[in-house]
């Protein structure tokens, strides 16, 4: 990985054959719960996709822009902690704006490796990068990000490892699974790297339900998106119609819930299994864990990783994290 690639081409792929996805199982096991529950994860479909690049444009939705606020304010305070030279790890290749601002405002990056469990997501991410950055080696690795990767046994350039985790998708996690995560990301950090990763805060349950919950529908469209991929591709027999989108702000957990909640008493079938719900039971389909700086600084050092530096916007509505290992 010496000599740049040409534009648009990735300098090596790597597969790690992470385990199919268990669309089907998880399904299945979910609905057979007391309290029917199936994993966000299952949100990504093509169409899920789109809804929510959608969901990231509506007033409502707070979270995206603010972070990309404190990214564009930061940019030279960023550059100079990484330093000349930086190699950008990114787990779940993300949103192309993003990554742009952070590698635009790097001094010369060395690199990008993207990961990401969707082959073919990920390649097609990594190649647009690859050829809006001309020169830059990019590199990609299909893999479960939440599971140890050797990285030291992949070609990656020497350079201080930036590994960059934005949007909060860490509260996305039960607290034993982001704890589990960040001690995987920990694990990927050698002396003198860093993680820089975005925490959502609390705030009023206003905010926070409204921006689960916006005026135009379109959060409650990609969660009812859920049952109509489940119609598709597992032979459901779902009446979306019969649904409807919750978004609750549960203050003793501090986190947002989505829900699918059932306007009336409903069966249908699923992969030729058979499910009843009774009216306002629901299928619990997020959570969106949200922290104080203080909360999220002892999660951090519970995984063994320090808070050297963060940055919020005026309001306090988002934190950026620069992370150590303690």
């Amino acid at each position: 990985m010496t000599t740049p690639s040409p534009a648009g081409t990735l300098s090596f792929f790597k597969d790690l054959h992470p385990p199919r996805s268990r669309f089907r199982e998880d399904v299945l096991d979910g609905l057979s719960k007391p309290q029917k529950s199936i994993p966000p994860k299952h949100f990504y479909d093509a169409r899920g996709s789109a809804l929510f690049d959608d969901i990231t444009d509506t007033e409502d939705y707070y979270v995206t822009r603010t972070e990309l606020g404190i990214l564009d304010a930061i940019a030279d305070e960023i550059a100079a902690k990484a330093g000349s030279g930086a190699v950008v790890i990114e787990p779940g290749s993300g949103s192309s704006v993003k990554i742009d601002k952070l590698l635009s405002a790097l001094d010369h990056p060395a690199a990008y490796i993207g990961l990401d469990i969707s082959k073919d997501h990920l390649i097609t991410a990594c190649e647009d990068l690859a050829a809006r950055f001309d020169g830059l080696e990019v590199g990609a690795v299909c893999a479960d990000f939440t599971q140890p990767v050797a990285l030291d046994d992949l070609p990656i350039p020497d350079g201080k490892r930036l590994i960059f985790f934005p949007g909060s998708t860490i509260g996305n996690f039960e607290p034993g699974g982001a704890k589990a995560l960040l001690e995987t990301l920990r694990g990927w950090l050698r002396p003198g790297d860093a993680l820089l990763i975005g925490a959502d805060r609390v705030k009023s349950a206003e905010i926070l339900e409204n921006a689960y919950d916006d005026t135009h529908g379109v959060t409650a469209a990609f969660n009812l998106n859920l049952l109509t991929r489940i119609n598709r591709e597992l032979d459901g027999t779902i009446d979306v119609g019969a649904f409807e989108h919750r978004a609750v702000w549960n203050a003793d957990l501090s986190r947002v819930e989505m829900h699918l909640a059932a306007r009336r008493d409903i069966e249908f079938t699923v992969s030729g299994q058979v499910f009843r719900m009774k009216e306002d039971e629901t299928i619990h389909t997020e959570n969106s864990h949200k922290f104080t700086i203080d909360r999220f600084t002892a999660l951090a050092a519970s995984a063994g990783l320090a808070v050297k530096q963060n940055w919020s916007d005026a309001r306090g509505y988002f934190t950026l994290y620069w992370l150590e290992r303690a």
